[in-house]
């Protein structure tokens, strides 16, 4: 029964977020698209943090080098996004 409590709160949790973003955006004059980069730039923030995170704490050669062609793909995508004032 817990549980069934538990996701509904986070369910509710991430409408109400989403709703605040869409109002929060129409007030600021920001377009869905916009709205779209900044989130998939944040994604890819955390992304390369997690990478570098990783990275530094890797010690199979292997591994490092996969971290290193997904942290230049990251970058690359970062680099692909259009900047949005």
């Amino acid at each position: 029964m817990a549980k069934g409590w538990e996701s509904k709160a986070v369910e509710l949790q991430i409408e109400a977020s989403l709703t605040h973003d869409r109002t929060t955006s129409r007030k600021a004059g920001i377009t869905p698209g916009q709205v779209d980069v900044r989130r998939r730039r944040e994604v890819l923030l955390l992304s390369r943090a997690r990478v570098q995170m990783d990275l530094q704490s890797s010690r199979a050669q292997r591994y490092s080098d996969q971290l290193n062609r997904a942290l230049a793909d990251i970058e690359s995508q970062l680099s692909a996004l259009p900047d949005i004032a």
